[in-house]
């Protein structure tokens, strides 16, 4: 889904934009989780922590940034158009794809000791 939504923008955009969208798309989606090695998975975690309950904090977030203003999220996902006029499409739950992505957050602690940080 997300692919599908902002798939076809980052190609056009800088390089710093297309690294952040993949990054985004593997870290919080699991999008090509098999494509790295698990030392190449622990080496980004070392760098940047996923924290304790990742992706149950991560929705947590999305739902913090936006629930005071439900109304703003109208519109947002092309899922809306295509389940009314599609009688074969089936929505994806964003939430499900977080939750059930190949990430295994206990595999990877809190690696960071800089207390400025604040992780979870």
């Amino acid at each position: 889904m997300w692919r599908i939504i902002f798939g076809a923008i980052p190609p056009f955009k800088k390089p710093v934009v297309q690294l952040v969208t993949a990054g985004v798309e593997m870290g919080v989606l699991g999008f090509a989780y098999d494509e790295f090695t698990e030392d190449q998975r622990k080496l980004v975690v070392a760098a940047h922590p996923r924290g304790k309950n990742f992706k149950e904090q991560i929705i947590h977030a999305f739902n913090e940034g936006m629930k005071h203003r439900p109304d703003s999220t109208f519109g947002t996902v092309n899922d809306d158009v295509l389940a009314l006029k599609d009688p074969g499409f089936r929505r994806k739950n964003f939430c499900s794809i977080i939750l059930g992505n190949a990430w295994n957050d206990s595999n990877y602690e809190c690696a960071c000791n800089d207390p400025t940080h604040q992780h979870r």
